[in-house]
């Protein structure tokens, strides 16, 4: 019997646009966050009331960023979610906001928590920081992450559940209440990052990460996450990507 998991039923029908958190406007965060934007304005023409995005980075832009992730020259120096958020809302007339520091406990509560971000400390951080507690109020329940990871040439998607949902019954499929986060799927206390440092050029950041790495795993994260919505249920909840081979394989339930 096929494995299924079925969507929260406030992301189908909810009385606020669906509040979500984006932690990193770096190379996948700003690619996703193009990706929200073109959620938002589908899910708003099929009468649903959208996205409301935040995003989180206290980082400014480099000239190393410009080219690899969606920044301009006119952008150096400028904080990267401000200037993301700012043209977001120009281009699509939202009211999307910006918060230029860290991910903290204090903007925790979003239905949807998207992680972007190139360090396992910060993953372990922000698991704890989402089971820290609970709130009821609909558009402020922790409900999913999405966590987007990469190296090189390689990287993975992870969707999670941070609460176990209730199920519809079914007779046709196997329903999981219960979808593991990226720090429940993989030991990450175990693991070492590799701190290579900030690039000082282009050309020295293409050498640690191939050009569309980003890109592509922020397109198949998005879509991802646009099955949740449009289909109502999913049928994996991530994916492997090598980009080296162009190989493709889902995290099936």
């Amino acid at each position: 019997m096929k494995r299924v998991h079925f969507t929260h039923k406030y992301l189908l029908s909810p009385t606020h646009p669906i509040t979500v958190n984006l932690i990193g406007c770096g190379g996948t965060g700003s690619m996703v966050l193009s990706c929200l934007g073109r959620i938002d304005c589908s899910l708003r023409a099929l009468g649903h009331p959208g996205l409301h995005v935040t995003a989180f980075d206290p980082d400014e832009v480099s000239e190393a960023n410009i080219g690899r992730q969606l920044f301009s020259v006119s952008d150096e120096g400028l904080n990267k979610a401000d200037v993301l958020i700012t043209r977001m809302n120009r281009f699509f007339a939202s009211d999307w906001e910006a918060v230029p520091e860290r991910f903290s406990g204090l903007y925790s509560y979003a239905n949807i928590t998207i992680s972007c971000v190139d360090n396992i400390k910060s993953r372990i951080e922000i698991g704890e920081i989402l089971r820290s507690d609970v709130n009821q109020y609909d558009d402020r329940d922790k409900l999913y992450w999405l966590d987007f990871g990469n190296s090189t040439d390689r990287g993975q998607v992870v969707l999670g559940t941070v609460q176990e949902m209730k199920q519809p019954k079914s007779e046709k499929y196997e329903t999981v209440s219960r979808l593991r986060c990226v720090d429940e799927m993989f030991d990450l206390s175990q693991l070492n990052d590799e701190d290579s440092g900030p690039s000082c050029s282009l050309a020295e950041a293409l050498g640690k990460q191939d050009l569309f790495i980003n890109s592509t795993l922020a397109q198949h994260g998005s879509h991802l996450l646009w099955k949740l919505f449009t289909d109502a249920y999913i049928e994996c909840q991530g994916l492997y990507l090598n980009l080296s081979s162009m190989n493709v394989n889902p995290i099936k339930l």
